[in-house]
């Protein structure tokens, strides 16, 4: 290599050193958050594992808590797991549990079996669940495809959680020749109205302010 450069070699020359650099530097401050995802991934991947483990419990309620928890905790990895002892549960409560876990994992079919169950003796576990949900939107289209009994039940559970999309889906229900159906459609179209007209919460206000973010409307 010839001992004197052109200036244009030069520079091109302190360009790659200062890539090189910069690339080595960023994988050395990477390296820290790098481990802490991967201990973070162990951990959540020992936790599945013991609650995995519960799933096999002779107590009922352990078994039905264990698959809350797996559906808090949300690792695909153990769908398939889940899904056999879903199909081997005897218990019901513990099978609407299961198929809320399963829901939070991917498998979005098995919603239908948890708003199947308002119309239920395990009505109050079911509305617990679907209250959890981030939007309403997956409930919009199961509406048309369940018994009239539980059209009430989901109507009872959008006046709760519905949003301005969800006015549209409820109001035909108003002209319903079942009266309960209607009344119900009424209703939920009365209190998601109300929400939406509702001032702001100031705490919401606060948040919004803060953070630069739409806020959440506070009933």
């Amino acid at each position: 290599m010839p001992d004197k450069l052109a200036p244009k070699q030069k520079a091109l020359l302190s360009c790659a050193l200062a890539v090189l650099s910069l690339a080595f530097v960023s994988g050395v401050a990477a390296a820290p958050a790098r481990a802490q995802q991967d201990a973070a991934n162990a951990e959540t991947r020992e936790d599945a594992q013991a609650l995995m483990r519960k799933l096999t419990d002779r107590d009922a309620l352990t078994r039905q808590r264990a698959a809350e928890d797996l559906a808090r905790l949300a690792a695909p990895a153990q769908r398939k797991l889940i899904e056999g002892y879903r199909l081997q549960e005897k218990n019901a409560r513990v099978r609407l549990a299961l198929d809320w876990a399963l829901y939070r994992l991917g498998k979005t079919s098995a919603l239908f079996a948890v708003v199947r169950d308002l119309d239920s003796n395990r009505r109050n576990q079911s509305e617990a669940y679907l209250a959890q949900l981030e939007t309403p939107e997956p409930l919009h289209d199961l509406l048309p495809q369940v018994n009239g009994n539980t059209q009430i039940k989901m109507l009872e559970a959008l006046a709760r959680s519905g949003n301005a999309d969800t006015l549209a889906v409820v109001e035909p229900y108003a002209a319903s020749v079942d009266p309960k159906i209607a009344d119900a459609a009424r209703f939920a179209t009365r209190e998601i109205t109300r929400r939406l007209s509702a001032p702001l919460h100031p705490d919401a206000k606060t948040r919004t302010r803060q953070t630069g973010k739409a806020a959440v409307d506070v009933p």
